[in-house]
């Protein structure tokens, strides 16, 4: 009975202390109060008792597994540099000052020019920055050695680069389209002028160059002339019918690829390749990071060694303390492990030239099945009392 008032006298602290909403006199009556912590915790799971600190480190923690969580899937890693390489296409385009030279022999010329070699650029840059990219060249390149090369691999991770590669120079001709402004300037020429009213005759200039000056609206020509303007939307028309007509069979063709390839492909093959290939790009990271930590333990060691070297003999005699658990030899032999064996540049040379020309076999069947020691305790008798087998 006493325990359930003071279970109640707690609930009605912490009742009081989510109604006034104080941070410092909350803690004050934590400390204060005993057993008030478990209900304190309680609330905070339910959010009724908010403390700033713990938010602000549940939120750093949530940003780590995040961050993580991308760092340990190169997928997610592509997929959003393509999308950065998008958005930076749509940025690009947006704050770039497009000029028509409003001239019928560069016209056509310049817009091409614009509305074709960023995308190339683009194109590029996303193979460049794609790690599949490298992934697939060196199972392409490398020597077959002790595992075979299967071709599959190779067009999967091909066609997931393109794929993604292209992601930005489609975003850039898509926004170029159905704006219009360089589809304007690119093809006025090549509008027929009898189909619209208005033609600025008085000038002493030939169809053609009038034509070329429909997109420079500033031009003196043009003054309340609303051929200018009718010529434009023409010209503009097509180009955004072209844009969405482009942007509808992507997304037509994407949708039938998805729902015919299950129909067509061997679902268990597609499978195996792309477990494969996370394979080889999970392998590669591994290797490079467990390179990278030899490294460090392989210069730390030189640099003990060398610092050693400077030093003369020096006998201490001190007491032995008990709490020293691992002597020299042991402290040694753990560094020798985290160092495999090599201790010349030869053997680490050797190694790498291996890795390269001799990848190792697709097979841990010695690493599963690695022998260990079993132990049986018998009486004096022969009898068995406990056994690991």
């Amino acid at each position: 009975m006493l325990r359930q008032e003071d279970k109640n006298s707690d609930l009605k602290s912490v009742n009081e202390v989510e109604q006034s909403s104080w941070g410092p006199a909350a803690e004050a009556l934590t400390d204060q109060t005993p057993g008030l912590h478990g209900y304190q915790e309680l609330c905070c799971l339910q959010g009724r008792l908010v403390n700033p600190k713990a938010q602000s480190l549940s939120a750093m923690e949530r940003l780590k597994l995040v961050l993580q969580y991308f760092q340990s899937n190169s997928e997610f890693i592509s997929n959003g540099i393509c999308i950065i390489l998008a958005l930076v296409s749509v940025k690009l385009y947006t704050s770039f000052d497009f000029n028509c030279p409003c001239l019928p022999q560069y016209n056509k010329l310049y817009s091409l020019g614009v509305m074709i070699v960023p995308p190339i650029i683009l194109f590029f840059l996303g193979v460049l920055v794609n790690r599949h990219t490298g992934v697939m060249m060196d199972e392409w390149m490398r020597p077959v050695g002790n595992r075979h090369k299967n071709p599959a691999i190779v067009k999967y991770l091909f066609s997931a680069m393109i794929q993604r590669a292209l992601l930005a120079p489609m975003v850039w001709i898509l926004v170029t389209l159905l704006d219009g402004k360089i589809f304007v300037c690119a093809f006025s020429v090549s509008v027929d002028p009898a189909l619209f009213s208005g033609l600025p005759n008085n000038t002493g200039l030939d169809v053609i160059k009038i034509m070329a000056k429909v997109p420079c609206k500033e031009d003196v020509i043009f003054n309340n002339s609303s051929f200018r303007k009718a010529v434009s939307r023409y010209v503009r028309f097509y180009s955004q019918a072209i844009g969405w007509s482009i942007l509808l069979f992507l997304i037509v063709l994407g949708s039938v690829g998805r729902l015919v390839k299950p129909c067509i492909d061997d679902h268990g093959t597609f499978l195996q390749t792309r477990y494969w290939s996370n394979y080889l790009d999970v392998e590669q990271k591994l290797f490079d990071e467990t390179c990278v930590l030899h490294a460090r333990d392989f210069a730390r060691k030189c640099v003990v060694q060398f610092f050693e070297d400077m030093r003369e003999d020096v006998v201490i005699r001190l007491p032995y303390p008990a709490f020293i658990t691992n002597t020299r030899e042991e402290w040694e032999d753990e560094e020798e492990e985290r160092l495999h064996g090599i201790s010349r540049q030869e053997q680490m040379d050797q190694l790498l030239n291996k890795w390269y020309y001799c990848k190792p076999e697709l097979d841990v069947t010695r690493m599963a099945h690695r022998p260990r020691a079993c132990v049986t305790w018998e009486d004096r008798h022969g009898k068995t009392l406990f056994s690991d087998i």
